[in-house]
C-alpha cells in the first residue's frame, strides 16, 4: 500500500496472533482501545424443589443459622449430612428455593460426586463451571485453579448468591468454593463436615422421620386415599421403612403403580427381613434402597468396613464401644469414628450407638456374601460372651452371697465392659443392655451355644428380682431351662427352675410356680443332692406362703431352718428365719415375728448379706412398730432404708419407706407420712405396675389420711 509523500507501507502481520487483530494505515496521534465489560449474569441453576414433610425442625435451625450470619454482617455456610436417603438435598432444596427474594443475585449449583462412579469432582473444575455461569467468557477463565478462586471470590464479593454443593466428599473439597461476601453456601454430604464447623459453618445431622411424618409422605405419594382408608396398615408400613425418607417414597411409589394393592400386602412383603430390602427398589431406576447404602459401605476403609460387616451379627439394636470391639476381635474406636462420620452409625448417648433399622439389614447381608461363615460365627461368640461375661460380673456386684455355677465362655477375646463397682450402677448396666441380653438368650440354641441362653439367664436372676421385670424374666428362664434340658444338665435345670420359679412367684403365677420349686426338689432327690433338695424347702414355702397357705408355708420354713445349716448352707438358714418372720408378722404375732428376724439378721450380717439383713432389719421395724416400740422401729427402718437405696432395690426400698410413712402416721406427723407415702407408691408403681397390691394398699393409706 502506498502512503502519502511517496513512503510505502506494508500492512502485514507475522508470528501467531491470538485474539483481535486490527489493522490500520498510517496513525496519526493517540490509539485508544475501548472494550465493554462481561455481563453480570444471575444464574438460577438449583434444581427443582419436591415437597418435603415434618421437617419443620431442621428448617427452623437453618434459618436460624441464616440470620445469625445476617446479624453478624457475613455469609452463611451450612452443612447438611446424613444417612443415605434421609433426604438431605430435598431439605437444602426445599429451603433454597424459598430465599430467592433474600438471594436476587442468582444461584449455583455443583453435584460434586463423592460417590460418583468416575470419584469425586475436581473443584478446579467446579469453580471454572461458577465463572462461567457468573459471565466469565470461557477464554477468560484462569488456567491455574489459585487464580480460579482468586477471580471467584471476587466475583462473589459483593454479590447475594446461594450455592449448593450436593453430595460432598469432604471438607477440603468444598472450602475453596465457599467464595466470600454475603453469599449463602449449603452443603450436603453423607459424612459429617466437622472441618466446615472449624470454619465457621453450621452442621444439621438430618435423621429418618418419625412416624407420623413418614405416614404423611407415604400419603403424599400415594394421593389416592389408600393411606387415610387404611391407618394401621400405613403406620406398620412405615415402622419397616424406619423412618426412611427414601424407602417411604419407594414403597410409595410401588403402590402407585398399583393402584388396587392394599397397604397390608405389601407390610406382609416387607415383614421378612431378609426380602426387605430388594423390596425397597423400583426396577430399572435408580430409587433403590440398598444401592444407596451399597454406595455408603463402598467408601469406608478397610478396617471400618469390615467392622460395619460383623456389627450385623450384634444381636440388638444398640451397643457400646466395647460391644464393638468384641464383634471386630480388636480395639474398635477407630472404625467406629469412620463409621459415625459415614452416618452408618448414630451416637444415642453417652458410648451408645445404634444402627438404622435398615442399615442393620444391609449390614447383615453385607456380612453374609462377604465374611466366611467361620467368621461370622466366631464374631457372634465373641459378642455373646460380652455381654455374658457383664451379666456375670453385674450379678456378682449385686448379689455376691448368689451361688454363680461355671460359665463356659469361647477362645475370646470377648471384650468384658465395665459394669460398675455398687449394686445400683450394676442393676442400671443391666437394664440398659436388658434389649441385647434378651437377643442373645433367644439366638443362643440357634446360633449353637446353647450354655450361654441358660447362663446368661442366671446371670439376670438378681435383675428380675430386684427391678421386678417380670415378662423379661420369664421369657428368659423358658428359654433357659429349654437350653438346660436339651443338654441333659440336671445343675442348669434346677437352677433355672428355682430362679425362674422365684420371678414367676413375683409376677403373681404362684401355682405355677410351686409346680417348678416341686420338679427341681425331684430332680435334687435324683441326683442325691440333699442340699439343693433343702434349698427348695424355703421356695416351695414362699409358694404355699402366697397361695394362702400360712401353716404349710411356716411348716416348710421351720425345715429349711433346720436342714439347710447341717447341710452347709448357714446363710439360706437365715432366710428361712427371715419367711418364718414374714409370716408371723402377717398373722399377727409380732413378738414372733421379732424373734425370728433378729435371729436372721445375725446370719445373714455374718454372712456380708447387707441386702437381705436390710430386708431383716425393715421386718424388725414393722414388727417394733406393731408392737408399740416406735424407736426401736425407727432404728430399723432407718438402717436398712439406706442399705436399700444403695442397693438400688425398689421394691424393697419401698417395703422400707412404707414402713417409715407408717412410723410418722403412728407418731401423728400426717405431712411427714403423705409424703413418704406418695414415695412408696411411686417405687411400687416403678418395680411392679401400677396394679400392685402393695401400690393399692399405700393408696388406701393416702386416701384414709385425706378423709381424715
Amino acid at each position: 500500500m502506498h502512503g502519502d509523500a511517496g513512503h510505502v507501507s506494508r500492512n502485514e502481520v507475522d508470528g501467531t496472533v491470538r485474539g483481535t487483530v486490527v489493522q490500520a494505515g498510517a496513525v496519526h496521534g493517540d490509539v485508544h482501545f475501548h472494550t465493554r465489560a462481561p455481563a453480570q449474569a444471575v444464574p438460577w441453576q438449583l434444581p427443582p424443589a419436591a415437597r418435603i414433610i415434618g421437617r419443620t425442625a431442621e428448617m427452623a435451625a437453618l434459618e436460624a443459622s441464616r440470620v445469625r450470619g445476617l446479624r453478624a454482617g457475613r455469609g452463611t455456610l451450612a452443612a447438611v449430612s446424613g444417612l443415605g436417603g434421609v433426604g438431605k438435598t430435598a431439605v437444602a432444596l426445599s429451603w433454597l428455593h424459598g430465599l430467592r427474594r433474600e438471594y436476587p443475585d442468582g444461584q449455583l449449583y455443583a453435584d460434586l460426586g463423592a460417590h460418583s462412579p468416575a470419584g469425586p469432582a475436581d473443584p478446579g473444575g467446579v469453580v471454572a463451571g461458577f465463572l462461567r455461569a457468573l459471565g466469565v467468557a470461557p477464554e477468560h477463565v484462569p488456567r491455574t485453579f489459585a487464580e480460579r478462586v482468586a477471580l471467584y471470590r471476587s466475583l462473589t464479593g459483593e454479590r447475594r448468591l446461594v450455592v449448593l454443593l450436593d453430595d460432598a466428599a469432604s471438607a477440603g473439597q468444598v472450602r475453596s468454593l465457599q467464595g466470600t461476601g454475603p453469599s449463602l453456601v449449603v452443603v450436603t454430604s453423607r459424612r459429617r463436615l466437622a472441618g466446615l464447623v472449624v470454619d465457621g459453618g453450621t452442621a444439621l445431622n438430618l435423621e429418618p422421620l418419625a412416624d407420623d411424618a413418614a405416614v404423611e409422605l407415604l400419603g403424599a405419594t400415594l394421593a389416592d386415599g389408600r393411606v387415610a382408608d387404611q391407618p394401621e396398615a400405613a403406620h406398620s408400613l412405615v415402622e419397616l421403612c424406619a423412618g426412611l425418607p427414601l424407602a417411604v417414597r419407594v414403597i410409595g411409589a410401588r403402590l402407585a403403580a398399583r393402584p388396587r394393592r392394599g397397604l397390608a400386602t405389601m407390610q406382609r412383603a416387607l415383614a421378612e427381613e431378609r426380602n426387605r430390602l430388594a423390596e425397597m427398589s423400583i426396577p430399572g431406576d435408580d430409587h433403590d434402597v440398598r444401592a444407596s447404602l451399597d454406595v455408603s459401605y463402598r467408601g469406608l476403609p478397610t478396617r471400618a468396613a469390615r467392622l460395619y460387616r460383623l456389627l450385623g451379627v450384634h444381636p440388638g439394636p444398640e451397643f457400646s464401644g466395647t460391644a464393638a470391639s468384641a464383634a471386630l476381635g480388636e480395639e474398635a474406636e477407630g472404625p467406629l469414628g469412620e463409621l459415625l462420620d459415614a452416618n452408618l452409625l448414630t451416637e444415642v448417648g453417652e458410648d451408645r450407638h445404634r444402627l438404622h433399622d435398615l442399615v442393620r439389614l444391609h449390614a447383615s447381608d453385607t456380612a453374609a456374601a462377604r465374611e466366611p461363615g467361620p467368621e461370622l460365627a466366631a464374631a457372634l461368640r465373641r459378642v455373646t460372651d460380652h455381654y455374658l461375661a457383664g451379666a456375670t460380673r453385674a450379678e456378682e456386684v449385686v448379689d455376691p452371697q448368689h451361688r454363680t455355677l461355671p460359665r463356659d465362655y469361647g477362645p475370646g477375646p470377648y471384650f468384658a465392659p465395665y459394669v460398675g463397682d455398687d449394686p445400683a450402677t450394676a442393676l442400671d448396666w443391666l437394664d440398659r443392655e436388658l434389649t441385647n441380653l434378651m437377643a442373645v438368650i433367644r439366638g443362643a440354641r440357634p446360633s449353637g451355644v446353647p450354655t450361654a441362653a441358660w447362663q446368661t439367664a442366671d446371670a439376670l436372676w438378681p435383675l428380675f428380682l430386684r427391678r421386678k421385670s417380670y415378662q423379661h424374666g420369664r421369657t428368659a428362664h423358658a428359654e433357659g431351662l429349654t437350653a438346660a434340658r436339651e443338654l441333659g444338665d440336671v445343675a442348669a435345670q434346677c437352677r433355672m427352675l428355682t430362679s425362674g420359679g422365684l420371678v414367676e412367684l413375683d409376677a403373681g403365677g404362684h401355682a405355677s410356680a410351686l409346680r417348678m420349686f416341686e420338679e427341681a426338689a425331684r430332680l435334687f432327690r435324683g441326683v442325691g443332692d440333699a442340699l439343693g433338695h433343702a434349698r427348695t424347702l424355703n421356695y416351695r414355702g414362699l409358694a404355699h406362703q402366697r397361695l394362702g397357705e400360712p401353716e404349710r408355708a411356716a411348716t416348710l420354713f421351720g425345715r429349711a431352718a433346720e436342714e439347710l445349716p447341717a447341710a452347709g448352707d448357714v446363710r439360706a438358714g437365715g432366710l428361712a428365719r427371715l419367711n418364718l418372720a414374714d409370716v408371723a408378722l402377717a398373722d399377727g404375732h409380732p413378738e414372733t415375728a421379732t424373734e425370728h428376724a433378729e435371729a436372721a439378721l445375725a446370719v445373714l450380717r455374718d454372712a456380708g448379706d447387707a441386702y437381705n439383713a436390710a430386708r431383716a432389719r425393715t421386718l424388725l421395724g414393722y414388727a417394733f412398730l406393731e408392737r408399740g416400740l416406735p424407736d426401736r422401729a425407727e432404728e430399723h427402718l432407718t438402717t436398712a432404708l439406706a442399705e436399700l437405696r444403695r442397693s438400688g432395690a425398689d421394691y424393697e426400698t419401698a417395703r422400707a419407706v412404707e414402713g417409715t410413712a407408717a412410723l410418722a402416721e403412728h407418731r401423728g406427723a400426717r405431712e411427714p407420712a403423705r409424703t413418704r407415702y406418695r414415695e412408696a407408691l411411686d417405687l411400687y408403681v416403678t418395680s411392679g405396675g401400677s396394679d400392685s397390691p402393695r401400690a393399692e394398699a399405700v393408696r388406701e393409706r393416702l386416701r384414709r389420711l385425706e378423709d381424715d
